[in-house]
């Protein structure tokens, strides 16, 4: 019967795991060996390797179970949400609420992206399809706005997306829990001035 307690060997696993994605994120996965992994860890790298048959392993485990709570969460979101703009709140509130739990995924998935990705086999090739989903629930959320009046329809949808997703992970690298905002409050002021921006009166076109 599974009791839903964890044994200690998934727990010395889950150490394992957070501790070699602190290390990912900081140096880098191409840099880490598994040699360091263990030092870090106290143990033998032969010992790391009853839980693991290789790094990618590890940093797939890391990625994978960032990927899953985040496109779980969006799912919740949207599946509890009728308007478009409440939605896109919603998310982008997710987005930012995974910043502290997920530091080291963000950190990894933004600076080691490319290079899992041209490893040979198709380990890696959730990491695109992660993405193409959680696109798709954006553009989605943003198309649907604009039919319904709620947003511009002179903006790319894609490009929205875009440039929301870089703002929100990019954000991993200067924030910090003890400064003036936690993350909450930094979705607040993002979706502040996403929906209602910088400028105050009417709109005016930058062209000539």
């Amino acid at each position: 019967m599974n009791t839903g307690k964890a044994t200690p060997v998934s727990d010395r696993r889950d150490h394992l795991v957070r501790l070699a994605a602190e290390i990912f994120a900081r140096k880098g996965f191409q840099a880490t060996t598994v040699r360091e992994i263990a030092q870090e860890a106290g143990i033998h790298s032969g010992s790391l390797y009853h839980h693991f048959d290789s790094k990618e392993s590890i940093v797939d485990e890391v990625l994978s179970s960032f990927l899953d709570d985040l496109i779980g969460r969006y799912r919740t979101a949207l599946a509890g949400r009728g308007e478009p703009r409440a939605a896109l709140s919603d998310m982008i509130r997710i987005g930012f609420a995974t910043l502290e739990p997920h530091r080291a995924a963000i950190t990894v998935m933004q600076n080691d992206w490319s290079y899992l990705r041209s490893l040979p086999g198709d380990r890696f090739d959730y990491l695109v399809k992660a993405e193409d989903e959680v696109e798709r629930m954006w553009v989605d959320q943003i198309r649907s706005g604009q039919a319904r009046g709620q947003l511009r329809t002179d903006i790319d949808p894609k490009l929205a997306y875009r440039t929301i997703r870089d703002t929100i992970w990019v954000t991993v690298r200067w924030f910090r829990s003890d400064g003036p905002l936690d993350t909450a409050a930094l979705a607040e002021h993002y979706i502040t001035v996403l929906f209602d921006g910088l400028s105050t009166g009417e709109r005016t076109s930058q062209r000539a």
